[in-house]
């Protein structure tokens, strides 16, 4: 197959020089550890001592990595990258929050995407977090097969009472909701409830979408074990391929509380992963949606061979790809331009809320080997391609 991503003019043509500038300083930072690690805690601090940094913040790695602080906020960027036929996710990314009336404001924010996505081409998908529609404890707790107390199930009946008013809203509009994976170890409790909401409004086509993080070497077998009971029960599974982002917490809680890690045992097994589960999906599309959501070259390129030995129209709606705004443009912009489906999740919400979100990137690009390299090489080469013309 072609090789398609190394245009870096159809990557960046969006970006005016300040901006590939400002890539660029982004990335050099992110490329040094010890430096990420030092502004993580600088940053913590000044946001939690309300010193004035949000507008540097704000005009810095925020912009680069977010749509804005609202939905609203976020339009303008939409419309600049459906031009390039790149469609958005609206994602609220505040992370953390324990209360009732937090969960309550992160459900109407999600209905908002929802009307948002229902108005509009360029937004194909709603999005939310399960812990943002309820405690991480008590999806834990779920998840152990313990009992919960009068108290917690009343409050675990408003959790699915929350995912039922989402998944019916986005249902009766038809537009088609992702539903982010997390830590292992809250995941099970999650993952029956997502599948209880494709049981319910899947029935007619893939509108519910779980994620399966590939670096768990056991979610193969989960989706294989979730296609049979589609098939008996007659219904559509859409499902998000990453391969995680949880990486260093899962390994370190699985050495200290002495179970075996639930990731895989190296990047090459990871990798086999993915691509397994890509395949087995690109075999069934008769019952499944994907959303292959990598910034990994060699992934996507796997995807699109098989859609091109299988017949497979690039624009076929049961299948899509996604990347992070603010990273991987040279796969995105390219594979739009090419006529495949691609959306870029696009982070959104107030600054200090976003920033356990932004702080996770940084970590995570520093973290996942040749990330940042890859992104500064690209940004380097359309810099340079500017300056011969």
């Amino acid at each position: 197959m072609e090789k398609i991503f190394n245009n870096t003019q159809v990557a960046f043509s969006l970006k005016s020089d300040t901006e590939l500038d400002r890539a660029y300083f982004l990335f050099k930072m992110i490329a040094n550890q010890p430096l990420v690690r030092i502004g993580t805690a600088v940053t913590n601090f000044a946001l939690k001592a309300n010193l004035p940094v949000e507008g540097l913040i704000r005009a810095t790695v925020f912009d680069h990595f977010c749509g804005g602080i609202n939905e609203v906020d976020c339009l303008s960027v939409v419309d600049k990258m459906y031009t390039k036929g790149v469609s958005s996710v609206l994602d609220y990314s505040v992370e953390g929050k324990e209360a009732e009336d937090q969960f309550d404001a992160a459900l109407e924010m999600t209905l908002k995407t929802i009307e948002f996505a229902r108005e509009r081409q360029a937004i194909p998908f709603a999005v939310f977090k399960p812990t943002g529609f309820g405690r991480f404890e008590l999806y834990e707790k779920l998840g152990k097969k313990q009992t919960l107390t009068p108290e917690e199930q009343a409050e675990w009946n408003r959790v699915m009472a929350r995912f039922d008013l989402v998944c019916k809203d986005a249902h009766s509009k038809n537009v088609a909701l992702l539903i982010d994976g997390e830590e292992s170890w809250m995941q099970d409790a999650a993952d029956d409830l997502v599948t209880e909401m494709m049981r319910k409004y899947n029935k007619e086509k893939t509108i519910v979408f779980n994620t399966l993080q590939m670096y768990r070497w056991d979610r193969l077998d989960y989706l294989k074990k979730l296609h049979e009971q589609a098939i008996k029960e007659g219904f559509f599974i859409g499902m998000k391929l990453v391969r995680g982002a949880y990486m260093e917490k899962e390994i370190v809680r699985a050495a200290e509380k002495g179970y075996p890690s639930p990731i895989c045992a190296s990047k090459e097994a990871t990798d086999e992963n993915y691509d397994g589960a890509v395949r087995y999906m690109t075999d069934h599309l008769e019952v499944m949606s994907v959303f292959a959501g990598t910034h990994n070259e060699s992934s996507t390129y796997t995807l699109m061979e098989l859609m091109t030995e299988k017949g497979i129209k690039t624009n076929d709606d049961r299948i899509w790809f996604g990347q992070l705004y603010g990273m991987s443009d040279n796969i995105s912009y390219n594979m739009a331009a090419n006529g495949y489906n691609v959306a870029k999740y696009l982070p959104f919400g107030p600054v200090k809320d976003v920033m356990p979100y932004l702080i996770r990137r940084a970590e995570e690009n520093t973290s996942v080997a040749g990330q940042t390299s890859r992104e500064l090489e690209m940004i380097k080469a359309e810099r340079n391609r500017r300056k011969g013309k």
